[in-house]
């Protein structure tokens, strides 16, 4: 398929950016994503390397069911050699999809078709080449209570929850928006818990081995001493894609359930 053409490509010195219409339809091509892709680099000592770009929708909540709502970031990052991004604003989109291109390693880009239409400040090419580096995380809201830590649509999320509990809850909410799933800025998460001493970690993807897991673990692991209580998620509910609108607005993270979720830590 042309997954497979496009890796092939990249070996021969093109830089291939292919869309997937939905990232479900990825376990089509799963071998070539995993173990063409990601490993060709260390297979061949470095003589030659895969520079794709695979990007596409990675999302719930536009009510098309089960199969077609699947969300692996997870699952690629678990992957050595490949990268994978979530962007949440038209700003962070362009500035990491230049990286992505420009990275001699594949780049998978996981996208939200609920944020296609959003609209937002985007830095001028006039004054200069605007490129996010991956692996850097980006604080969105200043904050001294509690970090919540999202990625992808949960940041925005987590904004509007942020709003709800300052203005009805006297409660100072930081917002880090990871933007890369892999690399991962460990040094940008730990270092907004330390400030707060709380975090909720907000993830659109299922409990269970999902990204927000990963990253509880680096809390518990480096930053323990430094928390004034557990550990808490907000994940969609561990069950597969609902049809129904209405309840699929419930399965997946919200900023009700957010704001619940901090008002039941402090």
């Amino acid at each position: 398929g042309f997954i497979g053409m496009g890796i092939g490509a990249s070996m021969l010195g093109v830089r291939p950016v292919m869309e997937l219409m939905f990232w479900s339809f990825h376990s089509v091509a799963f071998d070539q994503l995993v173990s063409n892709a990601a490993c060709v680099r260390y297979m061949s000592g470095g003589l030659c390397n895969c520079p794709i770009v695979v990007r596409g929708p990675a999302n719930g909540g536009t009510g098309v069911g089960a199969t077609h709502s699947h969300i692996p970031e997870g699952l690629f990052a678990a992957f050595p050699g490949l990268k994978v991004c979530v962007p949440a604003t038209p700003a962070d989109a362009k500035g990491l999809i230049k990286a992505a291109i420009r990275d001699n390693d594949p780049v998978y880009f996981m996208e939200n078709t609920l944020l296609y239409g959003n609209s937002g400040e985007v830095p001028d090419p006039a004054d200069g080449d605007f490129v996010i580096p991956l692996g850097v995380a980006d604080i969105k809201r200043e904050g001294s209570d509690i970090s919540l830590i999202a990625h992808g649509r949960s940041v925005i999320h987590s904004l509007a929850a942020a709003e709800i509990l300052q203005n009805d809850h006297g409660i100072n909410a930081e917002v880090l928006d990871l933007r890369s799933i892999r690399p991962l800025d460990v040094d940008a998460i730990l270092k907004s818990v330390k400030k707060t001493s709380r975090v909720v970690l907000v993830d659109e993807s299922k409990p269970f081995g999902g990204v927000s897991a990963m990253v509880a673990m680096l809390i518990q692991e480096h930053a323990f001493d430094y928390l004034d209580g557990p550990i808490k998620r907000v994940c969609s509910i561990d069950a597969p894609a609902i049809y129904s609108p209405h309840i699929e607005h419930e399965q997946l993270p919200n900023p009700r359930r957010i704001v619940e979720k901090v008002l039941s830590m402090v």
